[in-house]
């Protein structure tokens, strides 16, 4: 097996890392996409300057959003679960850091049983900033 290859992103990932959010709400039956792949493009390609961006496999495969002014993971997607793609992502940002925290949304337990296996705790539970209306589990990962 070829070790998974692990690089920033570019702006010519975009297309790649929206098709990934696209889909996974698609496939998520709780999930209601206020978004199509065209404005979810807009806002990841918007985030980029101010983000690190971090992308998994070639052809992506997954990718994560940090926020290092907010010390907030602000997304991670991967196209498949069980891969070790998450695991990589996280291990790349928890680089040189002492603190992360992210939310996960209340009934996405595999995330939350993942953020868990990397450490991360739960500090809180809250409404989520519309237009989003999934109640979301805010959690915090200490070195």
């Amino acid at each position: 097996m070829t070790e998974l290859q692990i690089r920033r992103a570019t702006p010519e990932d975009v297309e790649a890392m929206a098709q990934i959010v696209c889909d996974w709400e698609a496939a998520t039956e709780w999930m209601d996409s206020a978004y199509g792949p065209e404005e979810i493009s807009g806002f990841i390609r918007e985030a980029m300057p101010e983000r690190e961006m971090w992308v998994a496999g070639d052809p992506i495969e997954g990718y994560l959003s940090y926020d290092p002014k907010a010390t907030r993971v602000g997304g991670l997607y991967c196209r498949k679960s069980g891969q070790g793609l998450g695991k990589a992502l996280m291990d790349k940002v928890k680089e040189g850091r002492d603190f992360l925290w992210l939310t996960t949304h209340e009934p996405n337990l595999k995330a939350q049983k993942f953020y868990k296996r990397e450490g991360f705790v739960e500090v809180s539970r809250h409404d989520a900033e519309p237009p989003e209306t999934v109640r979301e589990v805010r959690m915090e990962w200490r070195r």
